[in-house]
């Protein structure tokens, strides 16, 4: 037997059903490569709009790829912590994300995290991806209608704000501005980051694309800033759901692999261009490919378009 026809054996014979039920007429090899390409863009996509690649990942590869929507939720979780993993070194290094803003919100993240991944691997496939198409259409509209602010307006520092020390000054580099920040609404940015964590642990989603708004509207953070800071905060969340799905077996090697490295390689290159790019330069790309992802999980947990 030769190697390539065990190794699709082997990805044939993982339990819960991996692949679709309709087994790919096309080789095997040709998912990887794919895989490879599209978390590519994602990563370079999931650093420069600070959404995370999770949520572009999953309804796309869940919807497009024969896998079984567990597998691609489990991957997610880990391509996202690999990207921002990949990105954090030159976020810290420019200035571009708080280690002390990102400690205290990661630690409710997580707590919500574990919870979501515990009760997403919990429901069946199609509750999962029309609740899934559901919500990333949500997210979408959200993002559509949202007004981020490049520079928030300073809001008084709360007493949590203060004895954590959540303040500092943000150079931007692109529009050569320097000013202040601290962080106001401390207990409400935990309980937010507390939901979203929730949210992301379940679908695998990264929780960038709210991560974002909480620390820049909520919390008063610079918007490049809460972007850097929203990938070093999936950094430490995703680690914690990521688990779960890794007790449970729902890591499946010939997804996950050159899913990480896709993102790993896009993330970097995303990590330098966040310094000079602006955030409205993604914006319309990533709302689009947010509409389309949610629209095809709807219809296929809908049973409208298998």
């Amino acid at each position: 037997m030769r190697a390539a026809d065990l190794l699709l054996l082997v990805v044939l014979a993982f339990p819960g059903a991996a692949w679709a039920a309709d087994v790919p007429t096309m080789p095997w090899w040709i998912w990887p490569i794919a895989l490879f390409a599209v978390t590519f863009v994602l990563g370079i996509v999931a650093i420069l709009s600070g959404i995370g690649g999770g949520v572009l990942f999953v309804p796309f590869v869940g919807g497009f790829f024969p896998f079984h929507v567990d597998f691609v939720r489990g991957a997610a979780l880990l391509l996202a912590l690999s990207g921002a993993l990949a990105a954090s070194p030159a976020l810290l290094r420019n200035g571009l994300a708080s280690l002390r803003v990102t400690m205290p919100l990661a630690l409710a993240g997580s707590v919500g995290s574990i919870s979501g991944a515990m009760i997403g691997l919990a429901l069946p496939a199609a509750v999962v991806n029309t609740t899934l198409g559901a919500v990333v259409l949500l997210i979408a509209t959200y993002m559509m209608r949202a007004e981020l602010s490049e520079r928030p307006r300073g809001g008084l520092a709360d007493a949590w704000s203060a004895a954590l020390g959540l303040h500092g000054v943000f150079h931007d580099a692109a529009a050569g501005d320097k000013f202040d920040w601290n962080v106001h609404r401390t207990p409400a940015g935990l309980a937010a980051f507390g939901g979203i964590g929730l949210m992301g642990g379940m679908f695998g989603l990264g929780a960038g694309w709210a991560n974002v708004p909480a620390l820049n509207l909520l919390m008063g953070v610079p918007l490049k800033l809460a972007v850097g800071t929203s990938g070093l905060a999936i950094s430490i969340i995703n680690s914690a759901a990521a688990w779960v799905y890794i007790d449970r077996g729902a890591v499946l090697p010939v997804l996950a692999v050159p899913s990480i490295l896709g993102i790993m390689v896009g993330a970097r290159i995303g990590g330098r261009m966040l310094r000079t790019a602006h955030a409205s330069t993604v914006r319309r790309l990533v709302l689009a490919s947010l509409f389309v992802a949610g629209g095809r999980a709807l219809a296929k947990g809908l049973g409208i378009w298998n």
